[in-house]
Parts: C-alpha cells; sequence; structure tokens
C-alpha cells in the first residue's frame, strides 16, 4: 500500500498545481509558478522513493495501477526531465502574456504521462494516452496567430485521434479475448492465445497506434512542423510525449511477440524511416529541424529494435534519447550563438576510399575484441545485429580519424571514443536485461523470418554507412546534387499528406 500512495503522490501533485496554474489567468503568476516548481520537485522525490520502494521488495496493490520495473524507470525519466523543462519554461516565457495558462497544460500533459506509464489497466492507460494528447495539444497552439502552428496541431490531431480508435479497438479485442481489463492479466496469459485472430489484430493495431504515435513515415510531417510552438514544447515533446509509441509497444510485449507478422511490419517500417530520417537530417540547415529528423530516426530504430523483440534495450534507447534530446533543445539556442561566433575553418580532413575500408576493418576488430569479452555468442542474434550496426556508426568515425589529412589528435580520440562506445554498449544492453528481467516478453526465438529481417536491416544500414562516409567525394556530382534536394525535402512525402489533407489542415491564411 505504500507503494501506491507513493506512485500516485506524483501525478495527484501535478494534477492540483497545474489546474491551479490554469486559474483565474494573468493573477499570481509568481505564486503559480512556485507552486509548479515545487510539485515538480516533490514529484520527482515520490518516484525516486517509488524506485527505493520497489528495489526492497514493495508491491502495489490497487488493481488500476500497474507499478514495476519499467514504471519506476520512466517515472523517475518523466519526473526529472519534467522538472528541467518547467524550469526552462519560466525563465523562456518570462515575459510572455499567458506564461501561466503554458504552465498550467504543460504540468498537466505530465501528469498525465505519469498515469499513462502507471496504468494497470486497458480503460486507464487509453485514458492517459488520450489526455497527453489533448493537454499537449494545447501546448502546440499556444501562438494561435501562427497558421504555421495551427496546421502542424490540426494534422498532429488528426492522426492522434486515428491512433486513439486503433488503440481502443485493440483493447476491446484484448478485453473480450482474455476476460479482464488487467494488463498484468493479460500479458501473463498472452502466451495462451498466441496465434489468435483476435489477439492478431489487437497486436496490429497496436503496432499502428504506435506507429501514429511516433511519427513514423510516411505520418512524421506534423513532427518537423512544431517548431512554430514555444521551445520547451519542443523539448517535452521529443524528449518525453513522442516515446510513448515505443512505450505502448514495451508494456504490451507479451501480446506482440505472439504475432510475429506484425513484428515483422514493425521493422520494415522503423528501419527504413530510421534510413529516411537519418539522411534527411543531415541536409536540414535549421538546428530545430535537424533535431526533429533526428528524433524520427531514432523513433524508427526504437521501433525496429521492438519488431526485432529487443523491448528492454527500446526502453534503454527511449531514457538514452529522451536525456539527448531535452539537452538538445534547451540548448539549442546557444548552440547557434557559439557556432555563429566561431571561426569555421572548412573541412578539415576527407577520407579515401583506403581510409575508409581500414575504417570499417578497424571498427569490425574494436566489436570483435568487446564482443569476446561479453561473450556474444550467449546472446540472441537480434542484439548481435544491432551491435554490428553499432559498429557501422563506428566506423563512420573511424573514416574521419583515419584520413590521410586528420590530426593525430583527432584519430587517437576517434579510437578512444570508438572503443569506449562498444564497451558501453554491450554492459548497457546487460545493465538493461538485468534491471527490466521479466517485465518485459523475451527476445522470441529467431527463425527464417527474424534472419532474414537481420540480413536486410545490416545490408541497408551497411550501404547507408559506406555512402555516407564516400559522400563528400560525390557531393560535387550533379545526381548528388540532384539527390540532397530530395532528401531535403523529406522525399516530398509531407508534401503529399499535405495535398490529400489539404482542405482540413491547412487555416485560412495558408491556402492559396
Amino acid at each position: 500500500m505504500l507503494l501506491d500512495i507513493t506512485a500516485l503522490s506524483a501525478p495527484a501533485l501535478l494534477a492540483f498545481a497545474g489546474l491551479f496554474a490554469l486559474l483565474r489567468p494573468g493573477e499570481q503568476r509568481f505564486i503559480k509558478t512556485c507552486v509548479v516548481l515545487i510539485a515538480a520537485s516533490i514529484s520527482l522525490l515520490f518516484t525516486l522513493n517509488s524506485a527505493m520502494l520497489l528495489v526492497i521488495g514493495h508491491k502495489a496493490m490497487l488493481l488500476p495501477i500497474l507499478i514495476d520495473n519499467i514504471t519506476v524507470i520512466l517515472s523517475c525519466l518523466i519526473a526529472f526531465v519534467g522538472l528541467i523543462v518547467l524550469r526552462y519554461s519560466t525563465i523562456n516565457l518570462r515575459e510572455e502574456k499567458g506564461g501561466d495558462r503554458f504552465l498550467g497544460w504543460m504540468t498537466l500533459t505530465l501528469c498525465a504521462v505519469h498515469i499513462l506509464v502507471q496504468a494497470g489497466t486497458l480503460w486507464l492507460f487509453a485514458l492517459a494516452w488520450l489526455a497527453t494528447s489533448l493537454f499537449l495539444q494545447r501546448l502546440l497552439i499556444f501562438y494561435p496567430h501562427r497558421p504555421l502552428a495551427i496546421r502542424a496541431a490540426r494534422k498532429k490531431w488528426l492522426l492522434a485521434r486515428a491512433g486513439d480508435i486503433c488503440l481502443t479497438v485493440a483493447f476491446i479485442l484484448l478485453a473480450y479475448t482474455f476476460g479482464s481489463g488487467h494488463i498484468a492479466t493479460i500479458s501473463a496469459q498472452a502466451g495462451q492465445f498466441a496465434g489468435s485472430a483476435s489477439t492478431t489484430l489487437a497486436a496490429a493495431l497496436i503496432a499502428a497506434a504506435a506507429i501514429l504515435k511516433s511519427a513514423q513515415f510516411p505520418f512524421h510531417g506534423w513532427l518537423t512542423e512544431v517548431m512554430e510552438a514555444p521551445t520547451p514544447v519542443s523539448a517535452l515533446l521529443h524528449a518525453g510525449v513522442i516515446n510513448a509509441g515505443g512505450f505502448l509497444l514495451i508494456r504490451f510485449s507479451d501480446v506482440l511477440v505472439g504475432a510475429p507478422g506484425v513484428l515483422a511490419v514493425l521493422v520494415a517500417i522503423g528501419g527504413f524511416t530510421a534510413l529516411i530520417g537519418s539522411l534527411v537530417m543531415l541536409t536540414q540547415p535549421a538546428i530545430k529541424t535537424a533535431l526533429a529528423w533526428s528524433t524520427i530516426a531514432q523513433m524508427g530504430f526504437m521501433i525496429m529494435q521492438c519488431g526485432l523483440g529487443l523491448f528492454a534495450f527500446a526502453l534503454l534507447h527511449i531514457v538514452a534519447h529522451s536525456f539527448y534530446k531535452a539537452h538538445s533543445f534547451l540548448s539549442s539556442g546557444g548552440v547557434v550563438e557559439r557556432v555563429t561566433a566561431a571561426k569555421r575553418p572548412g573541412r578539415v580532413a576527407v577520407p579515401s576510399l583506403r581510409s575508409v575500408a581500414l575504417a570499417f576493418l578497424c571498427a569490425l576488430l574494436v566489436f570483435t575484441v568487446v564482443a569476446v569479452l561479453f561473450e556474444a555468442w550467449n546472446k540472441p542474434p537480434q542484439a548481435v545485429a544491432l551491435g554490428i550496426i553499432l559498429v557501422l556508426g563506428i566506423a563512420y568515425m573511424f573514416a574521419q580519424g583515419l584520413a590521410d589529412a586528420a590530426p593525430g589528435a583527432l584519430t587517437r580520440r576517434t579510437i578512444v571514443y570508438a572503443a569506449v562506445m562498444t564497451v558501453a554498449y554491450f554492459a548497457l544492453q546487460q545493465g538493461v536485461t538485468l534491471l527490466v528481467g521479466d517485465a518485459v516478453a523475451p527476445v522470441p526465438f529467431a527463425g527464417p523470418l527474424e534472419w532474414v529481417l537481420i540480413v536486410l536491416a545490416l545490408t541497408t544500414f551497411s550501404i547507408t554507412a559506406f555512402a555516407q562516409s564516400m559522400f563528400p567525394h560525390w557531393a560535387d556530382h550533379p545526381a548528388a546534387a540532384g539527390l540532397r534536394v530530395h532528401l531535403q525535402n523529406g522525399l516530398y512525402a509531407n508534401l503529399l499528406f499535405d495535398l490529400a489533407l489539404r482542405s482540413y489542415a491547412e487555416p485560412k491564411g495558408l491556402r492559396s
């Protein structure tokens, strides 16, 4: 019972603070700010206390909530990042009209996300899922006089409602099939209903809801257009709310592993989105737009991890990405100023074909040594495949450091960074597997379908990594210039989506 009270205290405090901030807009702004920050700080303490209680053996007793290792990890993440974003908001919007209203909706959004990760029943999960989306919508239209902000918010609203429908139908099917609305019961009995038509359809609808929520290609355009909202909204969205799709897949992992075809679709869509997003990101001139495409790519990689059955690794990905993206958005303004003021010497070193080939060999050698130390042969092939994809990123680093004109210091730092990254990957991999335990479904056996997906993923990522390393040599070719234009426009997928939704999504101020 103590764990229940502690866990529920965090969202309860945030709900009170958020509603208080929305009362009498424009009045008592200083007091409202203090209440919000104090509530967020105490909520962080409550979540840390929940983690301690879970470690020493306390169990959650209330049926509507589910407190396990996943819940505690994400609750601590939400509370910590939320406090930072709220504190930044009080400074960033200090002179803005309606700043107290902004703090109120942001605090309520954090409250809804807290409830989402703690939900123990399908219906509480669905309610928190909807509330998170609706509260975030209020933040996206904080500047109602900006037509671009309204258009992006409308597109996001439409896709979110489509995801809500998918999730609601999936939950109805699960409740009917399992005869229970408790998530723990469904997870425990998922193996008994694996392969049934209703469970497979529910898994497909859950996957569709996650794809729509996490801005997967071609439903990604709204995420690159919400930059008209204040910077704290971007930080909260990219570091928190956008991860809800991945959390949905992780929470219902036991249901998903019983539908291999659905997992295969997740691998295909997530992998393609990761590749396209990472390539388009490199062509964007605006830092926030580049960060938005980075988020799309990262969410694609997370979806692909879930499709491979590596749900524990996807959870690790959520945590790492949240910290990275919150810091990136909140510090983006200062980065632009520093880059503008700095002297740019131009391209330091362009790797030759020999340097690229040597870089791939060195990265493979580093990976092999570390893999032997961590006994990689005892790991699922899906996990090893992800390690090889990491090697491709390390190879790109090596290529810069091993270029003929590269300074010696750059080469040494590159080797050290590559070794540290590889060791950290395997260490974190083992750590999160032990930490999560049986809270997620075990990695499924790699059958013929899984092996085809693994080979396809490795092939496409390898070609992309090699092309990226050699691109400086092809940059002046007319074909490369044309490809850059197409990538800079996101392969026009968002344009086609806009045309299809023109009558709904575009405000009057943007219509021709």
